[in-house]
């Protein structure tokens, strides 16, 4: 996900700069930039899994809605800027709750084994 996150930012920058207006350009980085953070988020999630914190159902949960929060918040952003199809953006709350629900959840698999 990091690598795909780089690889989007990186494409963003060098071949849509010309085609997108600078207000597409801003939804398109942001994808980017959220699709990066979560897929550290997804790193920790590996870590604290590897270490036993926080039970195993709760740290796979964590990391299921990280991945579900990718593939709706920055896909549908992504999709907005390269299609057009604005009705898409409707899409990205849910992937932004889906991000939430994933920090909480890390959040009591830590407080759950005092991490």
């Amino acid at each position: 996900m990091a690598g795909l996150s780089v690889a989007a930012g990186a494409f963003g920058a060098h071949s849509l700069k010309a085609v997108l207006s600078p207000e597409q350009m801003t939804v398109f980085e942001t994808a980017a930039r959220y699709q990066m953070y979560h897929a550290l988020g997804l790193v920790a999630v590996g870590v604290l899994g590897q270490a036993g914190c926080g039970g195993d159902r709760l740290i796979r949960a964590a990391g299921w809605l990280f991945f579900l929060g990718i593939l709706l918040f920055s896909g549908s952003l992504y999709l907005v800027t390269l299609t057009g199809i604005r009705w898409l953006g409707a899409v990205t709350p849910l992937g932004g709750a889906a991000f939430l629900a994933g920090w909480g959840t890390l959040a009591w698999a830590a407080i759950k084994s005092k991490v």
